[in-house]
């Protein structure tokens, strides 16, 4: 009897060539407590070791348990997720909110329920991957628009047959880039058509806006009836999850037909009694933010870059091959930096993705800079 094929035989060969390119990824399980200044990580407020955040997600441990047990629809919500959802919207002035178990499935749950055949949605070219899945998923026609260009969104929305839906998606400060969305141009697009707009807010909560509300915010547009906001507890917040925030209708009708949350486990309740901890720090410290900003300014200027408009300062290199030298460069003088390749970026485009944090000394900053700037040179 003849042995069968291996199905997976074409995984060797494709593993060789991502080798060859420079886009081999593996993992690298890190220490609970390193000597490595870690610019890496998105924990932009310093707020994933805070003491008041940690006993906040202990509490909750010891309340409710290690799981939530369920669906939020079954036996997974508790009352600590609706203080979370409470305290979010109030925060960027939204009038509700749900709580997910991440953000990428807070993305999936807003774009699919917001939007289906028969509906219109533009979206930025360089939106994060759960903004693009969310858009493949939802099997409505999607125009991809050049990046923070409201001419090209009117131009799409405008080509759209009378009386049909529309949504406008965007990230507010973009993961790679770290520029800031046109989201005062972008919302008056919109209304012009009749479209409703869905701001990503990961990268820009808690670091952007007045007490760190956010970019929506900040371009005063904060409880907008047609703006819908999602955002990850996993960076500024320093836990785990994701959230949509909006109007109460379509908090409501999201309850009802987000498959992400309907068939979903709720998020643990540690992680939200972390990210709610979290939250009062913020509140409690309205400087992290600006602090956050000042020190990636500071970044940026002394290397050269574009000015960031929150935490993420981003650096050119161009191919895979040099971005990944760069990167190894830093790490073996002491400096852990984020290493972004295709797919994660245009090709060509390889780069550094430096992420600072509240908590950095000048003398950590000048240091990172030195050593940043000698893997560029």
């Amino acid at each position: 009897m003849n042995e069968p094929a291996d199905p997976f035989a074409w995984l060797s060969a494709r593993a060789s060539q991502r080798e060859a390119e420079g886009l081999r990824r593996v993992l690298r399980p890190r220490p609970p407590r390193s000597e490595l200044l870690d610019l890496a990580g998105n924990d932009y407020l310093a707020l994933s070791q805070h003491p008041d955040v940690i006993a906040a997600g202990v509490n909750a441990l010891q309340t409710w348990g290690a799981g939530s047990t369920g669906s939020r629809l079954v036996t997974g919500s508790t009352q600590l997720h609706a203080e979370l959802e409470e305290a979010l919207a109030h925060h960027v002035g939204a009038a509700a909110g749900l709580v997910f178990s991440s953000g990428y499935t807070a993305n999936l749950g807003a774009v699919t329920a917001l939007a289906g055949p028969g509906t219109l949605i533009v979206s930025d070219e360089r939106n994060h991957a759960s903004l693009v899945d969310a858009c493949r998923l939802s099997r409505a026609e999607v125009a991809v628009t050049p990046h923070a260009d409201p001419e090209a969104v009117a131009k799409a929305l405008a080509s759209r047959p009378a009386g049909s839906r529309a949504l406008v998606v965007t990230d507010s400060v973009f993961s790679a880039d770290g520029d800031l969305a046109p989201l005062a141009e972008l919302a008056v697009v919109a209304r012009a058509t009749g479209a409703a707009l869905l701001v990503d807010e990961a990268h820009a909560l808690g670091a952007v806006g007045p007490v760190g509300a956010g970019a929506v915010a900040a371009a005063g547009l904060a409880g907008s009836p047609d703006i819908v906001h999602t955002v990850t507890l996993s960076k500024a917040l320093g836990s785990q999850g994701g959230a949509i925030l909006g109007p109460a209708a379509v908090i409501a009708h999201v309850i009802d037909s987000a498959r992400t949350f309907i068939f979903d486990t709720g998020l643990a309740p540690s992680s939200a009694g972390s990210a709610l901890g979290a939250l009062h720090v913020l509140q409690r410290e309205p400087s992290r933010p600006q602090r956050v900003r000042e020190l990636a300014a500071r970044m940026a200027c002394a290397l050269g870059a574009a000015p960031p408009a929150a935490a993420v300062v981003s650096i050119v290199l161009g191919e895979p091959e040099r971005a990944l030298a760069a990167a190894r460069f830093c790490e073996a003088r002491g400096v852990k930096v984020g290493c972004f390749r295709p797919p994660s970026v245009p090709e060509g485009t390889s780069r550094l993705r430096v992420a600072v944090r509240a908590d950095l000394t000048d003398g950590d900053i000048q240091r990172a800079i030195d050593v940043i700037a000698a893997a560029m040179a």
